[in-house]
């Protein structure tokens, strides 16, 4: 995995690209490491993206969790919905 697009939905849509190292892929979501808090029940939209553009693959969810500081970072975790078998298994093909 090359990075992780993340965008902010329905507020002003914010990009973030997180190096692979950054991004701990889960069965149904993901945690990511950020400098800013993301306030719990956000909605986002993911782009993970593979080797190629190819492998782009899209998800939306909502954040459950945000712990850290501003020292330290963030931890937020993301609880993805609406996911289809065919997006399953390209997710577990990342984690």
């Amino acid at each position: 995995m090359g990075s992780a697009s993340l965008g902010i939905t329905p507020a002003a849509t914010r990009c973030l690209t997180l190096p692979t190292d950054a991004v701990q892929v889960r069965k149904n979501g993901i945690e990511f490491r950020n400098r800013d808090p993301i306030e719990p029940w956000t909605e986002m939209t993911v782009t993970l993206e593979g080797p190629t553009p190819a492998r782009k693959v899209n998800f939306t969810g909502v954040v459950v969790a945000c712990s850290g500081d501003g020292h330290q970072g963030f931890v937020i975790t993301m609880l993805f919905t609406h996911v289809t078998p065919l997006s399953q298994a390209r997710l577990l093909a990342y984690s």
